[in-house]
């Protein structure tokens, strides 16, 4: 007999700022929408309000590190949940979390799967240890050939999915007198960018402060708007005030780590970003440069969706990023353009969003794995 309502575990080390922990909350959401019960276990964060607010029960599991103290905790507690919650299903997201509940699977049983939301090292005998579970989703065509390859995961058992993004939430229509009250901007231009500050990830926003001498000089009145936090985040703000003394005003803004995103994007008259910050900067109709650690695909427009779409937005397997080439294209989309072929490039960019990355088929690519999962045919999600 057909359970009315199955209940799914997200499982992700946490719920901080980051794409793969936007992508979980987004896909949670609307599967909550979908009719299904979500319950979620992670280490918390800014992001766990978010999901409590939606009906969504969050359970605190010290999932963020491989210390053996937490880890041990986390396989107790995590047992704990899905015997307590009558879970029928668990999903997990990164590393850690998807060995836990790898063990936990062969014990106990459940249907389980992953998602592969990027490329891990496969160094130090770390390739042994991890699990794709018994099936996965990879949020790009580009991560599924490195699962193939690396790990050997059967091309039968990957679904590719994607980066859902709430066109709604991110529009065009968002309010943003707030934030210019907030941050005192000017009525000038703003260019901003938007990644975690960690070393890995972190190139782009040092290139784009180098260049910010030049680019002031180029557009009177350019505010540079650069948001994000983590373990570089100190040493970018340092250069950024180092800037602004040196422009005698504040051109250069840090944030710090924000949940505001939407209102952020909307900001700007040209944003810089990769993966899943630049689809949601597409998404408020935003001119959008694809750049990051990984590499440089440039303004986006019609003739870079065939690359982008193939590595989600990451720019991975193109060549570096570089100062000159960032700010080339800044001053491109800022002073050699006008207005109206701006708004092109946001319009062209928000028709991709709402064409190929809507959250509602994200989280339909989900069901269909749950569904062959819990082989329940295609009445699992009846409710």
């Amino acid at each position: 007999m057909k359970k009315e309502k199955y209940k799914i575990l997200m499982v992700l080390m946490g719920l901080e700022i980051g794409g793969a922990e936007t992508h979980v909350v987004e896909l949670c959401k609307q599967l909550k929408k979908e009719g299904l019960d979500i319950v979620v276990a992670s280490n918390g964060g800014v992001y766990e309000q978010e999901l409590t607010q939606r009906g969504i029960v969050h359970y605190q599991v010290p999932l963020h590190n491989k210390k053996p103290h937490n880890m041990i905790l986390s396989y107790q507690k995590l047992k704990t949940i899905i015997l307590k919650d009558n879970i029928d299903l668990v999903h997990a997201h990164a590393r850690i979390p998807a060995f836990l509940c790898g063990f936990l699977h062969k014990k106990m049983q459940f249907p389980f799967m992953t998602t592969a939301h990027w490329v891990f090292t496969t160094a130090w005998g770390l390739k042994h240890v991890t699990n794709w579970g018994q099936k996965t989703l990879a949020v790009s065509e580009d991560i599924k050939k490195y699962l193939m390859q690396n790990y050997h995961v059967a091309e039968k058992d990957i679904t590719v999915t994607i980066n859902g993004i709430d066109t709604e939430k991110f529009s065009p229509e968002i309010e943003t007198q707030s934030l210019k009250e907030e941050f005192e901007l000017n009525d000038g231009m703003k260019i901003v960018y938007i990644s975690r500050l960690d070393n890995d990830r972190s190139e782009v926003a040092f290139q784009l402060l180098d260049s910010a001498p030049k680019l002031t000089e180029k557009v009177e009145g350019l505010e540079i708007i650069i948001v994000g936090g983590g373990n570089v985040f100190h040493t970018a703000n340092q250069r950024a005030q180092q800037i602004n003394e040196k422009l005698g005003r504040r051109a250069v803004i840090m944030t710090g780590a924000r949940t505001d995103i939407n209102k952020i994007a909307a900001l700007a008259d040209v944003f810089i970003g990769v993966s899943r910050a630049a689809l949601e900067a597409m998404a408020v109709a935003k001119p959008v440069i694809i750049a990051g650690n990984e590499g440089y695909i440039g303004i986006f427009d019609e003739s870079k969706l065939v690359q982008a779409v193939d590595t989600n937005f990451t720019c991975r397997g193109f060549e570096k990023s570089s100062a000159d080439r960032l700010a080339r294209d800044i001053l491109q989309v800022l002073t050699k353009i006008d207005d109206r072929e701006r708004q092109k490039l946001g319009t062209i960019g928000r028709e991709t969003v709402k064409a190929r990355y809507s959250v509602k088929k994200m989280a339909e690519d989900n069901i269909r794995v749950y569904r062959t999962l819990l082989k329940e045919g295609s009445d699992v999600c009846t409710m």
